[in-house]
């Protein structure tokens, strides 16, 4: 499997999920690159009916030769022999099963975020993966985007605001909840409604990527205060603020279903000056400035603070950065990529699970004995 020719790996996918996530990523993998590190064929496309399936195929993937085989299940997908590795794009209560249903057929995987529902679900996911040695990922792109290399370079390398202190992130969209149908998936507790596991965790990454050194990742835990503001048991906002004692630093994230984020999502505070990161959304950054700090005499008399931009650009939406990373490390014979590793994976999912132990939000799926855990 991720078999490659004489210059690029190259890997068979399988699509579980017809959804809106699906879509992006198989358009944009697929799409032709001016430097591609890797060669993605969308081999397969599991979904719930033919119709459905054959309609995906259409509206995305309309001049894709050699046309994907469709399957009216994921059965068929996990075990078709000319599938290397499967994406799972279905909602989050689902990836639990469709992770280990994937790995029991030999499969590698690549599980969107969150990777499951809580901890434990993610521990047993990745046990199976380990016991079959196969390659398994939580598909967290925002951490492959050249942008966010940049952006810890200029903090910690270059050291451009001093010794960073604090940061906001939010992530927020107008979703009109109260108008969606019960079946909606953003409704329904057992597929892991509510913003936390949508958009609360691309604030939670970038406190994460932003507040933690190189040299003192997950040397560290951080302390946890978090709030919820519940709607029929889904989190229809959540806040929570990262401390970590030994530096004072601090994140102030949040996440919220009613309000969408202007374009400038993140500031970044430093001893000797701020940045800020904007783009569409937390999930899709497009570009950074960094300020010096501000003179209060200077600003007094009106003068204008220059920032320096950073700016990247992004052929398509830039699925394409963490599927170029899993052929890479497939092809190296690795079983886990130390960007997006196993222990950040389950790391971030205990952080995720104490925000909701704070703020009340639980899962049908919890209270059948899978507990949060505390940390």
């Amino acid at each position: 499997m991720g078999s490659s020719d004489q210059t690029l790996p190259t890997l068979r996918w399988g699509i579980i999920g017809t959804g809106l996530i699906s879509s992006w990523f198989t358009k944009d993998i697929t799409a032709p690159r001016k430097t591609p590190r890797a060669t993605h064929i969308i081999q397969a496309i599991g979904s719930s009916s033919l119709s459905k399936g054959n309609a995906f195929v259409s509206q995305n993937l309309p001049t894709l030769s050699p046309a994907p085989t469709v399957y009216p299940d994921y059965p068929s997908v996990y075990n078709d022999p000319a599938v290397d590795i499967i994406y799972i794009g279905t909602p989050h209560g689902l990836h639990k099963q469709n992770c280990l249903d994937a790995i029991a057929a030999g499969k590698h995987v690549l599980c969107e975020k969150a990777f499951t529902l809580n901890a434990a679900e993610a521990r047993e996911v990745l046990a199976a993966a380990a016991e079959k040695n196969v390659f398994i990922m939580e598909a967290m792109w925002l951490r492959f985007r050249p942008l966010v290399s940049s952006l810890r370079k200029v903090l910690y390398e270059e050291k451009a605001i001093g010794d960073v202190r604090r940061v906001f992130c939010d992530f927020g969209l107008d979703m009109n909840i109260s108008s969606l149908p019960e079946s909606s998936r953003l409704k329904k507790l057992s597929m892991g409604a509510g913003s936390l596991l949508d958009m609360g965790i691309y604030s939670l990454t970038w406190g994460i990527l932003t507040l933690e050194s190189p040299e003192s990742t997950s040397t560290e835990k951080p302390q946890i205060t978090a709030t919820q503001t519940l709607r029929d048991g889904v989190d229809i906002a959540s806040s929570f603020v990262l401390r970590y004692p030994a530096t004072g630093r601090q994140g102030i994230l949040t996440s919220t279903l009613e309000a969408r984020t202007p374009r400038t999502f993140l500031r970044l505070e430093g001893t000797e000056g701020y940045i800020l990161v904007e783009g569409p959304a937390a999930s899709s950054p497009a570009s950074f400035s960094v300020y010096p700090k501000v003179n209060p005499a200077a600003e007094k008399e009106g003068s204008k603070v220059e920032g320096k931009k950073y700016d990247f650009e992004v052929e398509g939406m830039g699925f394409y950065f963490e599927a170029d990373a899993v052929a890479e490390s497939i092809a190296r014979g690795e079983r886990e990529n130390a960007v997006m590793s196993h222990g950040e994976t389950v790391r971030v999912m205990e952080i995720l699970d104490e925000i909701r132990r704070q703020g009340g939000a639980r899962f049908p799926q919890e209270e059948q004995g899978k507990g949060l855990s505390s940390i």
